[in-house]
């Protein structure tokens, strides 16, 4: 069934969800417009501040009435309002403030990878990363939280739809040893992702809290670039253990990490340190080096940072001919040079983060 046609049926029967004061969700003006891929069916309900509770069982019934025609595919309801509910010292004075952060069923610590622009080989730092902490005895996911540039099923080489169980639980795929969730296995080749701040916020949610992840050590989140709204849900909603900050030695690319740094200082979560991806060239022919993007600018931000140096990787053509196979460089060539700068970074981040390696609070 083509995708419109399916969006329009599934409007029809939000005509049978009341709202409070009367009236169908149909005909709502907080409804937004009904996303429809091959895998999944998205929407959000907009409500005033305060709404929120009145219209909990609206968009239960509006979850019901969708799942009823979507064909079997997963379907995500929001319900979102301007701002969130206050508490504590914010409700005292009147403010509003962010809800209390909850903890990930079955993830003891959430590592955080991020830039300030893309480009700059994020996501494959993140997968390789995931990868090495996993060598290093731990259980491991992979999150893409790039939700309208999902790199993952293509770094990992995954393949189909996640499964989802009877009760709406994702089942993550499993590739290299990990568990990784992305909504880039839910869309057709080429499938933009349209979704406005509150849809992205509310898939992150479900991409993150309705995953059967099984008991793990570390979830690594790979961010979108930037310093949006994805970003604040993920910082504000869940206790984040660390962030890693993803650069190129140029100072363009410097600039924007800067702020990447800057925002995730505001959100109080620890900033673990930078990583120089794409440091420099070796010429396999001649070995001379060449400092394409020039040379030790992340080192340098990181000192007048104040925050730790991480590492370099070195821009090597393997690393892009594995991530393009689906197969990183920690799979495929796990002794090689280039695992071993991951391997570095890691030790690094488990030396300064030990309680990452701490599993009796299990």
């Amino acid at each position: 069934m083509p995708d419109t046609e399916l969006a329009a049926r599934i409007k029809a029967a939000l005509g049978a969800v009341e709202i409070p004061g009367g009236g169908a969700l149909a005909g709502y003006g907080g409804l937004s417009d009904i996303i429809v891929t091959s895998h999944a069916v998205a929407f959000a309900i907009s409500v005033a501040p305060g709404m929120e509770a009145a219209f909990g069982p609206a968009r239960e019934a509006a979850q019901k009435a969708a799942e009823a025609v979507a064909e079997g595919r997963k379907v995500m309801v929001s319900l979102t309002s301007d701002r969130a509910p206050a508490t504590g010292q914010a409700a005292a004075t009147g403010r509003p403030g962010p809800p209390a952060k909850q903890p990930v069923p079955g993830v003891r610590h959430i590592i955080a990878v991020g830039s300030g622009k893309g480009g700059v080989g994020k996501s494959t730092v993140a997968a390789n990363l995931a990868l090495a902490l996993l060598a290093e005895g731990l259980k491991v996911g992979l999150l893409d939280a790039d939700l309208y540039g999902p790199s993952v099923p293509r770094l990992l080489g995954l393949e189909g739809k996640p499964a989802v169980r009877e009760d709406g639980i994702f089942s993550p795929h499993e590739a290299h040893g990990l568990k990784a969730m992305s909504i880039g296995a839910m869309l057709e080749p080429g499938q933009a992702v349209v979704w406005r701040g509150p849809m992205a916020t509310s898939a992150l949610r479900q991409l993150l809290r309705e995953t059967d992840w099984g008991g793990l050590d570390v979830l690594v989140v790979d961010l979108p670039p930037g310093t949006g709204d994805i970003h604040i849900s993920l910082f504000q909603q869940n206790e984040v253990s660390g962030a890693v900050i993803v650069s190129t030695p140029q100072e363009l690319a410097l600039i924007d990490a800067r702020k990447a740094i800057d925002m995730i200082r505001r959100m109080g979560v620890p900033l673990l340190g930078l990583v120089e991806n794409m440091s420099h060239f070796i010429a396999p022919d001649t070995g001379k080096r060449y400092d394409i993007f020039g040379t030790g600018g992340a080192q340098r931000a990181a000192a007048d940072l104040g925050i730790p140096f991480l590492g370099e990787i070195p821009l090597v053509m393997s690393i892009r001919e594995r991530s393009d196979a689906g197969t990183p460089v920690m799979v495929a060539e796990p002794d090689g040079a280039e695992a071993r700068a991951f391997r570095a970074i890691v030790e690094k981040l488990l030396a300064d983060l030990p309680a990452l390696k701490h599993q009796d609070d299990r």
